[in-house]
Parts: structure tokens; sequence; C-alpha cells
């Protein structure tokens, strides 16, 4: 996934000169008007100082505890020389981790990916020390060489694997830090529906401007799940729990449904959103069960409301029993 960023032409002219000038160390990188753009340039402590040694000097002080970066590092000798390190924290601005971490890769495809020996994401400060890239390198050595494509693509996949399982995952480091507060009515509305009250829906949206899990402000009232499908928005993800009433084999049962809903649309909004809403899923819920008393039955993931269908609700909610017949012996001849 990709943001839509470019690199600017300062940020060109710089790294070339980082390129053909070799006491220079690194360069740090920042986004900003929608441009990948130059802050500072690291020039080496000394005549033939170590990889280390600027590292302590240079990197560490340039580190903050709640703001994303981009470092250009000079590491090797011989090309490729350079390593690209993606530094988000986790007390960054949530919108800034997005969008440094979707635009990780356009750093290296516009500066030209044969210049970078290997991409870093990191979110603690410890993890760019002389330490911290020791240790790097002796769990790279571990794993067989993939490309930057292979790369990219494995977080991704470990990204749709974390928000279908709800573990946590390194790679990714997001999900297991964020923490979106939910406003006041998103909060009230969880915790009249976990008390059994006259409200059978909550849906729950992201709202990008104040970092934020709201209310999506509705009066349906549905009774059955072909109502609650009209009511998910089927242009923008959600959150929805759903109180689903209803008998099954002379059974009556009210049990809590939560739906995760992100519709496939086009755009640059879209593409980040389907890349957030996925992390803050494990968030929504945990939200959901321990603040507000809230206890899930079940939990279904779709991308479109419309594959929702009470089928296939009532099929996980009250799955078939396979009864399998007894061996029976033979009759014996004549009998």
């Amino acid at each position: 996934m990709q943001s839509g960023i470019s690199a600017s032409q300062e940020l060109v002219s710089k790294f070339n000169t980082l390129l053909a000038d070799d006491s220079q160390f690194g360069l740090l990188v920042t986004i900003a008007s929608e441009k990948l753009q130059p802050l500072q340039v690291l020039a080496s402590t000394a005549p033939g100082a170590s990889f280390a040694s600027n590292l302590s000097s240079l990197v560490t002080p340039a580190l903050k505890p709640n703001e994303a970066l981009y470092l250009i590092l000079r590491r090797h000798a011989a090309a490729p020389a350079l390593v690209a390190v993606t530094y988000v924290p986790d007390a960054a601005p949530v919108r800034q981790k997005m969008l440094f971490a979707s635009s990780r890769l356009t750093l290296v495809r516009e500066l030209g990916s044969e210049h970078f020996s290997e991409t870093i994401f990191a979110t603690l400060a410890s993890e760019l020390s002389p330490a911290g890239f020791e240790k790097h390198d002796a769990h790279t050595a571990l794993d067989a060489p993939l490309t930057e494509e292979e790369k990219t693509l494995g977080d991704v996949r470990r990204a749709e694997q974390e928000a279908g399982s709800g573990t946590g995952t390194r790679e990714i480091h997001l999900s297991s830090h964020m923490a979106i507060p939910i406003n006041d009515e998103g909060l009230a509305a969880l915790k009249e529906l976990a008390s059994e009250g006259p409200r059978a829906l909550v849906t729950l949206k992201i709202d990008q401007a104040t970092e934020q899990i709201v209310l999506v402000p509705d009066d349906a009232t549905p009774e059955s799940i072909p109502e609650l499908v009209q009511a998910i928005s089927a242009t923008e993800p959600r959150f929805t729990f759903y109180r689903f009433t209803h008998s099954y084999g002379g059974n009556h049962s009210s049990p809590v449904l939560f739906f995760y809903t992100c519709p496939s649309t086009p755009g640059t909004k879209a593409v980040k959103s389907r890349m957030i809403y996925p992390l803050m899923k494990r968030a929504v819920l945990t939200i959901a069960e321990k603040e507000a008393g809230l206890q899930v039955a079940k939990k279904f993931e779709v991308e479109d409301p419309s594959e929702i269908t009470e089928a296939s609700v009532l099929e996980e909610l009250h799955p078939k029993v396979e009864v399998r017949a007894g061996f029976s012996r033979p009759k014996r001849p004549g009998r």
C-alpha cells in the first residue's frame, strides 16, 4: 500500500549529495505538504568514524518520543551503502503513524532502491542504538533473504492475519501499542447496549480529524439481520455491535454480535482507512469488553455489508452437530 506521497526536488538533491560525499553520515527526512522533505543532514562526527559511534552521537539526539521520522544512514563502505529506517514511535499521532508506515516503500523507490541494502522499521529509540542494530543483524541472519517487495507484501499479509485473528505482531509495531480514545457518546452507547436496555445497535467509526473512535448517529432499530445490513454503511468502514434477538430450535436468545466491515472504495482516504481500521479492531473490542462490560458472542469480518446474511449468522451461532451412525453388525444369513 502506498499513500500518494512523492519525493521533493530538494530531497533528491540532498540525497545525491549524500551519495557523493563520504563525510556525510545520513539524512533525516519528514513528510510535509504531501512530499518527502529533507529535515537535516547528518555529518559524520569524525573522518572514518564508525557506524556505532555516529549512531550514538548523531541519531539518538535526533529521535523524539512522539514524532515519526525517516532516517537514511550510511552503513557500509561498498554499495549499496545505505539503510532506510522508518521510525514510528508509539506516542506519535495516529494519522502520522499511518502516513509514515504507508509511505516507507515510496521513500526507497523514489530515491532508488539500488542504493539501499535494507529497510528497517522501528518504534523505539533503543532499536536504533548500536546494541539495537546488533540485535537486528542477529535476527536478520536467521531469515532467508527477501526483496523489498517481498518484505512489504509480508507486512501486509501479517496485518491481514492480525485483523482476522486478533493476535499481535511485532513486524507492524502498531496494533499492540496504538490506543485511540473513544468519545463519551460512543462509550455511553456501548454501556447501554451492555445493560440490555432498549438500544440494540451501536455503530462506531474512526474520526481521523480528532483521532477518536466516535459514535455514528443512527436512529435505526433493526429487528433482523437484513435490516441490520441496510443500517451499515456500504461506502465507509464501520465497527458495529448488534444485539440479535431471535428464536432458534424453540430457544429464545439475544447475543451481542460484532461486525467489522470495510468496503473496497477508491481514493487515498479509503486506502488509509483500510490500513487503520483493521489495526484498530482489537482496540475497539477491548474498549467494549473492558470499559463497557459488553460480552460479544460472535465476531464477523466482511468487506461489504451485503455479505452478511441471516443464514451465515445463524450457522455461526447454532452450528449443526453432525451425528454419525453407529456401526451395525451385519445380520447372519438366514435371519
